[in-house]
């Protein structure tokens, strides 16, 4: 979901003890997050995370994605899609609009995440959208040897590109999406250093459409509304 949601329910449910930490995974750093936040008039924290150590550590593929942690540092959702479907994939690219049914469909799977945030924050552990411990750890992505890997070729490619060799920091970029094919992080992010058209443009087109029947974005348990 985009920040200004955000920031209308944490003005809505944040004396409740709700506070979301938004992170942008933005090898760009901090100035090229800066206009979002700052037009979304944030008040909540907000972090830039340049190397995508929060991604790692919680399993991130795409955005918008989010875990629910509670007060006492408990994982109570695993991370999972935030509040979006794929009914993006019906855009007409040429005007960027969506058809009115799949539009429906997206602000339905908005308002029932939204819905399901203000359950949690008003019940607490009583929500009917907490997980179970085993449930959760069930839940949680599995760490593998090709997703370590990958990581560390990342940033690798990160390194090279900060120290003026794009060239050879695209070739670690590429095997690391190898290594990480359902990293969307690690695509765009690739693409947007090479060139920033790139991560909302053709080849991010082309790479969606390869999915055929597979799903973009995950889908949930949490119901539309």
């Amino acid at each position: 979901m985009d920040l200004p949601v955000w920031q209308a329910l944490y003005e809505e449910v944040g004396a409740k003890g709700f506070v979301p930490i938004a992170v942008a995974f933005d090898t760009r750093g901090a100035e090229a997050a800066r206009p979002w936040i700052e037009a979304a008039k944030a008040t909540y924290p907000c972090l830039v995370d340049e190397h995508h150590v929060v991604a790692e550590l919680y399993g991130m593929v795409n955005v918008p994605q989010a875990v629910w942690i509670d007060e006492d540092g408990r994982i109570v959702r695993p991370t999972e899609t935030a509040g979006t479907s794929d009914a993006f994939r019906s855009m007409d690219r040429t005007n960027f609009s969506i058809p009115p049914e799949k539009l429906a469909e997206l602000q339905g799977a908005r308002r029932g995440y939204v819905a399901a945030l203000r359950d949690w924050a008003e019940h607490g552990a009583a929500s009917q959208f907490v997980l179970s411990p085993e449930e959760a750890r069930r839940r949680v992505p599995a760490s593998t040897a090709d997703g370590a890997l990958a990581g560390a070729l990342f940033r690798m490619g990160q390194h090279l590109h900060a120290n003026g060799q794009p060239e050879a920091a695209q070739r670690y970029f590429a095997e690391a999406k190898r290594q990480r094919p359902d990293s969307w992080a690690f695509k765009r992010q690739a693409w947007n250093l090479e060139d920033p058209l790139k991560s909302g443009g053709p080849e991010f087109w082309a790479a969606v459409d390869a999915l055929a029947s597979d799903h973009y974005y995950a889908p949930t348990d949490i119901p539309p509304a």
